[in-house]
């Protein structure tokens, strides 16, 4: 069959690359042609767009690139219809997804959608073109059910964690010594995630840095740097810090990481899972302001997955309002040892436990080519 997939970020490009490696070994005639990342183009298959031209966040940047985003989604649009698809898989990115979902779905093309939109916290209007756009949706979090089928009356498939998978693989990987470590030095690490997008990078990894200089003594300060961003961008925040830049080995340095400062994403779930004690820094314009209007337009009571999955505060959050300088210090301080640090790696096994034992890829391709086939029921898993 062909499929064309669209990832618009470093995350969507690791979990696409995941589902098409089992959508190989299911299916011997499968075809790619996909907007993604380098992770994708290993698995093989035509690129057409790398995720890099695609990610934009933030009113103001998509604003600036309007341009480019329009031209973008118009070649997709005509990509899609030349190569006429067997089936349109859209990874996450609902900004442009929902928009390609529309588009396909009005010329009959079928429509998965892998790791479903968040409209749990915001935007859940757009529950209504989902239903009409999406022919099957399949979901990565357990507690996504509840909201799509039991609130909205929409049956899904959810069908694991990708991320809990590519966690265990990884440990078991290094326990039978397949990873070279070169990250570990003489004292224990503090590892700074600061987000995959360059705005994210520049609102959070100042204040990181300058909150973890009290440690810097009898700690080893590393900060991941993400795929899609040059080593040059970082350079202008670490000049006069001792913080260390390692690039495209962040599971490596979790495994090694005693602590971690943490921006909101997939990135907190990983470190929860890797049983590192984090705080969660997520930096906003006009804080005071995003403060209060969180609490009244945000659906949810959380923004990290660790606590969303939980259902409870496990990891601290600490946004917008909550983002200072002497917050960020005092929750790292008090994870690095002692009873807040216990009570957070006992909740790391609540989360654990919740997420299940399904291999969300292998899942997720064996359901949807059961579907493209005609004989499996739309429900959930």
């Amino acid at each position: 069959m062909k499929y064309y997939l669209i990832a618009g970020e470093a995350s969507g490009d690791l979990h696409a690359s995941r589902l098409m490696q089992e959508l190989k070994r299911n299916d011997d005639n499968a075809s790619f042609r996909f907007i993604g990342g380098d992770l994708m183009a290993q698995v093989g298959g035509e690129m057409v767009k790398h995720y890099r031209e695609l990610a934009y966040m933030g009113f103001i940047p998509v604003l600036l690139h309007l341009p480019t985003i329009l031209k973008n989604m118009k070649r997709c649009k005509e990509d899609i219809l030349q190569w006429n698809p067997d089936v349109v898989i859209l990874v996450d990115y609902p900004g442009f997804n929902l928009d390609i979902a529309a588009f396909a779905h009005l010329l009959g093309f079928r429509v998965f959608y892998y790791i479903s939109p968040k409209i749990w916290a915001w935007k859940e209007y757009r529950i209504k073109n989902i239903k009409r756009d999406v022919d099957e949706l399949f979901s990565i979090l357990p507690f996504e059910v509840d909201f799509f089928e039991n609130k909205h009356h929409y049956p899904i498939h959810y069908v694991g964690n990708p991320t809990a998978d590519e966690v265990k693989e990884y440990l078991e990987n290094k326990q039978k010594g397949e990873h070279h470590n070169e990250i570990k030095g003489d004292k224990p690490i503090i590892a700074l995630l600061a987000g995959s997008r360059k705005q994210e990078i520049k609102d959070n990894l100042p204040m990181m840095i300058r909150t973890t200089k009290k440690f810097e003594n009898d700690y080893d300060i590393v900060l991941a740097g993400a795929p899609s961003i040059d080593e040059a961008y970082y350079q202008q925040f670490l000049e006069g810090s001792q913080v260390r830049l390692i690039k495209n080995q962040t599971y490596a340095l979790l495994s090694e990481a005693h602590a971690a400062l943490v921006t909101s994403g997939t990135a907190t779930l990983e470190t929860a899972l890797f049983n590192v004690p984090q705080v969660v820094c997520y930096e906003t314009p006009l804080p005071r302001l995003i403060g209060w209007l969180r609490k009244r337009i945000l659906k949810v009571k959380y923004i990290s997955l660790v606590n969303l999955v939980a259902n409870r505060e496990v990891v601290r959050e600490l946004v917008a309002d909550s983002f200072t300088f002497d917050n960020i210090q005092h929750e790292l301080e008090i994870i690095l040892d002692g009873p807040a640090r216990e009570k957070m790696l006992e909740g790391y096994q609540e989360v654990w436990s919740k997420l299940g034992k399904e291999h969300a890829p292998a899942n997720a391709a064996k359901t949807m080519l059961r579907l493209l086939n005609g004989d499996a029921p739309a429900i959930s898993q």
